[in-house]
Formats: structure tokens, C-alpha cells, sequence
């Protein structure tokens, strides 16, 4: 004991020098510099990689000690970054640290130096910096190759969202270089000479094959792809279960996909027994469960990718996540017409664990019955109530009984009921119409509901029974799916019976009574407004023993064929709201209702019509306009239907136009159309007046009208305006003048045209004969009486007097006759027309012409004078006359010749004989002594002058020559 005590001293002495050693070492600043500095990049990462050693620490030290780092770009001056590192040294440790730069480490060239600070407890204050290391100089720049144009990074891979540095290096600093990305022009900054550097802040992704960057400039584009990642997303629904108790599978949401082609990793580590399994899929990884009676699970599910980790935990208790496969083998049998028995097999769990399985019966994919049945092996239930004819669903799934969590997958099957007779008599409606006295009818029914028909409807027998004759009866097969037939019968009732028939049997009948009389149908028609829901109605009934009633319409249009449609009420029923898909705003509905005696017959109770909903018309009646006066016409339109409209009518507008601007008339209200114009509107709130007299008006001024229908939901178009223009206010009593007049003409000028002929020959025959014409029975002469009409064949003219006259005593002959006193300024000029002997003196007979036609004076003298023929007178050469067609033919030609030097209108031509006496106490008479006619015959002949040629007699002021036309053995 003593001996171990001094060797405990004696040690104890010894370690005594050293400790004081430590301290004093330890008390003293250690200048400790980071030596053998090496930096090196990792293009890929765009990652400058430090080491260094701390060489001056003694082998059994170890401090904790603070390094600062400065990173420098493009020169050592041009410090772009400074840090510290702390960690732990030991003697001759090699260190390590990475720095990684935004600048793609080939755009610049950097210099790193290092320098170093104990940090360390044990060391007293003050402390200070060691020494700053040499620079170290990272220059990627120096492999590159002789391209003349580089972008980087190559190939960066970035998460979205984050901020990217491109650069590029251009050899020639004189081209003038574009970036863009994605075609889209971009600009950057200058760094150095040659080069340019390009932020681009919050990329975002745009394809799984990259986003493209890319510059030009004067040879090839330059550009490097980013490969832009989805931020990876925690797992969601994270759960496990086991269907069979020896494997265990977890399932998870991985969320979006990042858009890589590589896809993230996930593990499921468990921690109570320290295993992991990398899982072969995305969102799910199967667990083995070992023989030991574990039966909670702590699982860690890990997502990982190149940017970030993801990370969800569960706590698991086996026998609470029991999830059973879903049965099989599910199959009816004995299905009749009510039942069916449902048979189905499920998987073993554990020891021939219990199920808890769940079967559905689905009828037109609803749930009608559900039943829970305990099941090891095999499962039946027997379904009861089924409806007959009627397609089935029966669906199975099962749950762990010991702990129920979620019921398997579910397993079906359909089935079919087998038939039943039909449940329900059919709904039958008829439609009777007489021809000759006689009743057609035409039955309706409606189609069975699927819950009534019980199978397939094959047929419909119509039994037809005369209620007058009952041992007639008529049946009638209809085959399916018609729902109508026609029955004609007599005068006599009938009850029809309607059965339905599949091939089960026969359905109830339904009962039609019809009497051989029309009933009364003269019921007062009552109107109703429709509503979203349909038309509500109500009635009063007339009889206490009614079974029920009857509403009776057709869904379609009045222009279209009726589409018949009932509806069948009870007994108690007194109003109801008629309803359909078909009903349509603006059309007109029409409903009777029945009611239903104890015999079955209907009897019509009350007529209804409506509108589901008014519209305004959509057309204007065809207006007639007539009774047209100076003041007023008459409109009408008696065409015009109204049941066929758009709505009830409940009258029409009257709109008058005036061109003139007038005050409406009483009656009228002023209104101003849409197209801004004013008018004036006339209110008929009469439907059934369709005639209007427009009153008050002006004549010959021009209006313009209209007439449109108005319902309760608005008028009709206010467009197609008519004009009309009164007449003069006297016009229809020159009408009664000038019409009679017109009238008059022409009957005159038509009884002229067919009596031409006879007023022809009449007045002026063709061939004119003196003797023919009664025209000289009117002629009175006072003078002579007793004068005679001489033969012209009898007779040759002699001479020919030719009066010439001014112009001015045309008017003087037209109202007066001159007597021969008056007429002293007058000089006859004698024409010799018959050829006489040289030798010729003596008197001989005379021959007077005259024209009675055109001097009428002459006759008045009662005689003829010969005078003899001026010397002045030029001779003419008439040549020989030897009958009395030549000598017309002379006395025209003479005429004619002499008509250039007489003027117009002044000239007439007087017939005298050749023995002719002038007038007595004329001044200008020939010698007083002229040779007496032995005998003396006076002729006056009828001929006809061309008019204007003739003349009246001559006046006091009036100039006369006479010429001579003698023989030409005269002349000379």
C-alpha cells in the first residue's frame, strides 16, 4: 500500500512539468497560416473547390479555428465575395470547402486566398488573424479552344423559380453579337473586353427538353439548353393497409411531376426495425411483414431530387388496416317473377378470418335493398319483393370483420325477373265524331308504366258491346306498340272494353261508354293565362254522382294535326294544372273537360282556351280600303282570324299618316312610332269590330294608314304603311256629267259609223245626181218658184265671170248678202267658153251658169248678163268643146292657171251665158246698147268648187276684173 502511494506521487511530480508546459504554450498566440492552398473547378456544378493544411499546430493539439476566405474576379484587386469557415483542426488535417459562383466559371478568371483565426476556449484573448495565404488564381479560360464565340454554362440544370447567369466570350470584340431566349431578344452587361453576362431572374419551365439560349453574331450561333425543374412536391394521402396480413403496401399523391427525365427517388424507412426499401414506383412501395408479432409500423417516406428532399411520416397498426380483396363467383339462381337467390365466394383472410360482406340490389342505378351478410368461405341471400319483368343489379363487397377500415372493391351481376299478367288497366280516351248520324270513334290509350306491364306487351283486345243488342258483341286485336284503332258503329249505346295482353295473361279492362246521340255541345268557350308550370284550371261539377273527369287537348299548333292528349282525374278532383313539354309561348291551347257518369259516359262540362304565354301578333290583317271620298273611306279587314294569332285579341290600333301635318281628328290620340315620325292612333277595343270609317279628312291630300291587332303582351309590326289620296271635292259631280256626255258620243259616233253609208248616199252620193239628192227639196226659192234643174249634157258654157276680192271681205260675205245696188265698185271680167264664127254679130241664145254653192247673190238677180270681154284681157286657147266632160275638164284647168295671180281667198267663179244682160244701173256695165237675145234661157247648176275658193259677193270697196276667154280665131 505505502508502495503504491509513492509511485502515485511520483507520477504525479512528473506529469506536473508538462502541464505547465501546455499552459504556457497555449497562453501565447500561435500565428497559424493556412499553407499548401489548392483550388480547383467543377464545371458542372459551377463550383470553385478549396483545400488547404495548418501546418504549425504540434500533433496533440487540436483548436477550433475560424478561416476567411476572399474570392476575387478578373484581378486580385476585385474582390467580389468574403467569408468565413469554422470548423476543428488538427495538425496536417487537409481542409475543405466549396464556394459556388452565379458567373459560369469560364467567363472570368478568380483568385482565392485564405487566412485563419484560433477560435478556440482555451485560448485567451486578444485573438488576431494569421497572415493572408498567396493568392491562388482559377482560370477556366485556359482550355478553351480557338472558337470564336462560347456561351455558358453547357447543360445547367435549375429549379423553377430561381434566378440563372448566362455569359458568353467573344475572341473578336468588334462583332456585334445578339442573345435570345427563345426568340426572344435579350440584353445584358458588359463584364470585361470580350466579356457579357446575362440575368435572368425567375425562369420558369416551359419543356421537359430544356429552354433554349443561344447568341450571334457574325459565324455560327452559340447557345447552351437549361434544363428548367418543377419544384418537387411533398407526398400527400400518404397510408398503408394490407389485404392478407403478410404484405404490407403504402400508397402516396407524388403531386405534379417535375418535368425531368429523371424522376425522384422515394424510400420507406421504417424506424422501430431500422430497414429502408427504395421503392420501384412513384406513388406506392410494397412491405414484407416478418414472423414477429410487430403490429405497428413508424414509416418515413423520403422524395428526393437534385434541388431538395420531401419528407412524410406514419405511425401503422396492422390489424387496423385490414383492406380484403374483393369476392368473386357472384351468380343469382331460382329467379321467378318476385325472387332471387344471390351466391358469391371471397377470399380467405388470415385463420379463415370472418367478412363482413355488403349486398346491393340496384334497380335503374339506384339502391332499392341492401343486406350485411357474415361470410368465411361462400355467401347466399335469397331477394324477396322483386317487381315481375324487371332488369336487376346485385352488387357485393366485404370488410374485415374484427376492425372494420374500408370495404374491398365490389363485385355485380345483372338479372332479369321472369313475367307477370299486367297490374293495371290500360288509360283509354276516345274521340267521337258523327258522319251521317252515325258515330265514328276513334279509341286512345296510353302505353302501361314499366312497373304495370309486368313482361312485353303483345296485344290489345277491343271488345265493342251494343248496350241495345247484348249478345252482339265485336273484338277487335290490335297488335303492339299501337296505342289507337277506329270503330264505327249506329245509333244505338256501346260500352268498348280495353284489355292489355303479354304472355302472362291479360291486364284489368278499362271502360269507354258511348251513346249514339251527340251530346250537347254548346258550352260557352272560357280563356285562361298560362303559367311556368302549365294551365291551372277548375271546374263545378254538375252531378253528384260523377266517378271522375276527364281534360281533354292537343299539344300542337291549331294549323297542325291534333296530337290528342288526357289526363284522368278522380271523382273529388275539381281543378288541376295541365302541364307538357310540347305547350309553347304564343300558341293557342284548347281543353274540354268531361265529366264521367256511373255508366262511363262523358258528358262535356266546360270548354277552356289559353296561351302558356301572350305574344304580340305577328302579322297585320290585309286591310280593304273602299267608299273612297273627299272626306272620308271606309277600312276593313273581315279576314282576319283571330283564334289562330299569337294571342288573346283584344282589339286593333288605327294609324293615320298626314302629309300635310294635320291636328288628329276626334278620336284620335297623337303618338310618335319607333322610327320617330308622329302619327295618329285610333283605339278599337273591340275584337270582333273589323271596320273602321276614316272621317274629317281634306280633299286631295294623300294620308297614309295602318291597322294592327294589339294583345295583352303588345301590337303588331308597325311597318307596310298604305297610301291614299282623296279626290277633288267636285270631281264626282263632273264624274256625273261627263260620263253621261262620253256615253252620248259614242253612241252617236257608233250609230254614224253604221249609218255612213246611208248619210253617204244621202247628202253626197258619189256620182252627184240633182235628181237623186234631197237635199234641193230644202232649198226654198221666193225668187222663182218654179225653177228647173237643167241637164248638163244639154248644155255648153260659154263664158266664165272671175270675181276677185281683197281679203278683208271674206267676213263681210259670211253674215250679210249685198244687194245689187251695192255693189258698184265691182268689174266683172267675162270668160268666153264657146267658139263662135268670125263672122258671128247677131244675137243668138244664151246660156246662164251659176254656182249656187258658192254666190248666192247672183241667183238673187234673177238674170244674166253678157258682157263683152275687156281689151286687156290676155286671150287663153281653150281649144274645142264638144261636150260637156271637156268642158269641165277646161273650165278646171282654166281655174287652176288663173289661182298664181289671184290671191288666196279672193277669187270665185260665176257660170253666165254668152247673152247675158248686166245688172241694171251697174257704172261699169259695157256699152248700153248690147244686142237683145232673141230668146234667153237662165240654167243654174249645182257644182262644187274646192273650198276656200269660194267668196262673197262683192263688196263696196272690192276690185273686180273680168278676163274673156275667147276662140282662138278671135285672138288675132
Amino acid at each position: 500500500m505505502a508502495l503504491f502511494a509513492v509511485l502515485q506521487t511520483t507520477f504525479l511530480l512528473a506529469l506536473l512539468p508538462l502541464r505547465t508546459y501546455q499552459n504556457e504554450v497555449l497562453s501565447e498566440p500561435l500565428p497559424l497560416t493556412p499553407e499548401s492552398l489548392n483550388v480547383s473547378i467543377n464545371s458542372t456544378k459551377q463550383c470553385l473547390h478549396l483545400q488547404w493544411t495548418v501546418h504549425s499546430l504540434d500533433y496533440h493539439q487540436e483548436l477550433k479555428m475560424v478561416f476567411q476566405i476572399q474570392i476575387s474576379r478578373f484581378k486580385a484587386s476585385n474582390v467580389i465575395w468574403m467569408g468565413n469557415y469554422s470548423t476543428t483542426v488538427k495538425r496536417n488535417q487537409v481542409l475543405h470547402w466549396s464556394w459556388e459562383s452565379e458567373l459560369p466559371l469560364e467567363c472570368a478568371m478568380h483568385f482565392v486566398r485564405v487566412r485563419t483565426m484560433v477560435d478556440d476556449a482555451r485560448i485567451p484573448a486578444p485573438r488576431f488573424w494569421s497572415n493572408w495565404s498567396s493568392w491562388e488564381k482559377a482560370d477556366a479560360q485556359s482550355s478553351l479552344g480557338d472558337q470564336p464565340l462560347y456561351v455558358f454554362p453547357k447543360d445547367k440544370l435549375v429549379e423553377e423559380g430561381s434566378d440563372v447567369t448566362i455569359c458568353y466570350i467573344s475572341r473578336n470584340h468588334q462583332d456585334n453579337i445578339s442573345c435570345y431566349l427563345e426568340d426572344e431578344l435579350t440584353y445584358g452587361k458588359q463584364l470585361d473586353q470580350n466579356v457579357w453576362a446575362f440575368e435572368l431572374k425567375n425562369v420558369s419551365f416551359l419543356r421537359k427538353s430544356g429552354t433554349n439560349f443561344y447568341c450571334k453574331g457574325r459565324g455560327i450561333p452559340e447557345g447552351v439548353v437549361l434544363f428548367v425543374s418543377k419544384v418537387l412536391e411533398e407526398p400527400k394521402d400518404f397510408s398503408c393497409e394490407t389485404r392478407d396480413l403478410k404484405t404490407l403496401t403504402c400508397a402516396w399523391d407524388p403531386g405534379k411531376d417535375t418535368g425531368l427525365i429523371q424522376l425522384p427517388s422515394y424510400t420507406l424507412f421504417e424506424s422501430f426495425s431500422r430497414k429502408k426499401t427504395l421503392c420501384k414506383h412513384r406513388n406506392r412501395c410494397d412491405w414484407q411483414v416478418t414472423q414477429d408479432p410487430q403490429e405497428t409500423y413508424n414509416f418515413t417516406l423520403v422524395a428526393e431530387n437534385y434541388f431538395r428532399k420531401r419528407s412524410v411520416n406514419i405511425l401503422f397498426n396492422l390489424i387496423h388496416g385490414v383492406h380484403p380483396v374483393a369476392p368473386y363467383n357472384l351468380f343469382p339462381k331460382n329467379v321467378n317473377a318476385t325472387h332471387a337467390t344471390m351466391t358469391w365466394k371471397v377470399y380467405s383472410i388470415g385463420n379463415n378470418s370472418a367478412l363482413l360482406c355488403q349486398l346491393q340490389l340496384l334497380g335503374e342505378g339506384k339502391v332499392i335493398q341492401q343486406h350485411n351478410v357474415s361470410v368465411r368461405v361462400n355467401g347466399e341471400y335469397l331477394l324477396s319483393e322483386l317487381e315481375p319483368d324487371t332488369d336487376y343489379m346485385a352488387r357485393v363487397c366485404c370488410a374485415y370483420a374484427d376492425h372494420f377500415w374500408k370495404w374491398s372493391e365490389s363485385i355485380s351481376q345483372k338479372f332479369t325477373t321472369g313475367e307477370a299478367a299486367p297490374s293495371e288497366a290500360p288509360d283509354v280516351w276516345r274521340d267521337v265524331t258523327f258522319v251521317s248520324g252515325h258515330p265514328t270513334v276513334t279509341l286512345f290509350w296510353k302505353p302501361l308504366a314499366k312497373v304495370h306491364t309486368n313482361g312485353k306487351i303483345l296485344f290489345y283486345n277491343v271488345v265493342v258491346e251494343n248496350l241495345d243488342e247484348p249478345s252482339s258483341l265485336e273484338v277487335l286485336s290490335v297488335p303492339a306498340p299501337a296505342n289507337s284503332t277506329k270503330v264505327t258503329l249506329n245509333q244505338s249505346s256501346y260500352q268498348i272494353h280495353v284489355t292489355a295482353h303479354n304472355s302472362a295473361g291479360p291486364s284489368p279492362a278499362s271502360t269507354v261508354a258511348i251513346s249514339g246521340h251527340p251530346g250537347n255541345e254548346n258550352v260557352e268557350e272560357g280563356r285562361m293565362n298560362g303559367t311556368e308550370d302549365g294551365f291551372p284550371m277548375s271546374w263545378k261539377p254538375q252531378s253528384r254522382n260523377a266517378t271522375g273527369y276527364v281534360v281533354e287537348w292537343c299539344d300542337g299548333p291549331q294549323n297542325l294535326p291534333c296530337i290528342l292528349r288526357w289526363k284522368n282525374l278522380g271523382p273529388t278532383t275539381t281543378g288541376t294544372v295541365i302541364s307538357s313539354g310540347a305547350f309553347r309561348p304564343g300558341v293557342r291551347y284548347n281543353f274540354r273537360i268531361y265529366e264521367i257518369s256511373t255508366k262511363r259516359m262523358a258528358h262535356l262540362l266546360e270548354k277552356k282556351a289559353g296561351y302558356l304565354e301572350e305574344l304580340a301578333p305577328s302579322y297585320n290583317p290585309q286591310v280593304v280600303m273602299s267608299n273612297l271620298t273627299s272626306h272620308s273611306f271606309t277600312l276593313s279587314w273581315k279576314d282576319y282570324p283571330t283564334e289562330s294569332q299569337t294571342g288573346f285579341i283584344q282589339g286593333y290600333y288605327v294609324y293615320l299618316k298626314s302629309k300635310a301635318g294635320e291636328k288628329c281628328h276626334h278620336g284620335f290620340e297623337k303618338t310618335v312610332l319607333p322610327d320617330n315620325s308622329v302619327c295618329c292612333k285610333y283605339t278599337i277595343d273591340n275584337p270582333d269590330e273589323k271596320t273602321f270609317v276614316v272621317k274629317a279628312l281634306q280633299p286631295e291630300s294623300v294620308y297614309e294608314f295602318l291597322v294592327t291587332p294589339y294583345t295583352s303582351a303588345g301590337e303588331g309590326p308597325l311597318d307596310d304603311f298604305t297610301k291614299v289620296t282623296t279626290p277633288d271635292e267636285y270631281s264626282h259631280i263632273l264624274l256625273h256629267i261627263i260620263l253621261p256626255m262620253i256615253f252620248c258620243v259614242l253612241v252617236v259616233m257608233i250609230t254614224c259609223y253604221l249609218k255612213s253609208q246611208w248619210l253617204k248616199d244621202k247628202c253626197y252620193p258619189d256620182i252627184p245626181d240633182p235628181y237623186k239628192s234631197s237635199v234641193l227639196s230644202l232649198i226654198k226659192f221666193k225668187e222663182n218658184p218654179h225653177i228647173t234643174i237643167m241637164n248638163v249634157n244639154d248644155c255648153v258654157p260659154d263664158a266664165i265671170e272671175v270675181v276677185n276680192k281683197p281679203e278683208g271681205s271674206k267676213t263681210q260675205f259670211i253674215g250679210t248678202r249685198k244687194s245689187p245696188t251695192e255693189t258698184k265698185g265691182t268689174k266683172p271680167t267675162y270668160l268666153d267658153l264657146l267658139p263662135t264664127e268670125k263672122n258671128y254679130s247677131g244675137p243668138g241664145p244664151c246660156i246662164c251658169f251659176e254656182n249656187f254653192t258658192y254666190n248666192r247673190a247672183a241667183s238673187d238677180l234673177g238674170y244674166c248678163g253678157h258682157f263683152p270681154v275687156t281689151p286687156q284681157a290676155p286671150p287663153c286657147q281653150l281649144g274645142p268643146l264638144t261636150s260637156p266632160e271637156n268642158l269641165l275638164k277646161t273650165l278646171e284647168q282654166n281655174y287652176m292657171n288663173s289661182l298664181g295671180e289671184i290671191p288666196a281667198g279672193e277669187a270665185n267663179l260665176n257660170y253666165v251665158s254668152q247673152l247675158a244682160s248686166p245688172m241694171s244701173g251697174d257704172k261699169e256695165s259695157p256699152p248700153t246698147n248690147p244686142p237683145e237675145p232673141a230668146l234667153c234661157s237662165e240654167y243654174k247648176m249645182q257644182m262644187a268648187l274646192p273650198l276656200g275658193l269660194a267668196s262673197p259677193p262683192p263688196g263696196e270697196d272690192s276690185s273686180l276684173s273680168s278676163t274673156t276667154l275667147s276662140d282662138p280665131s278671135q285672138r288675132h
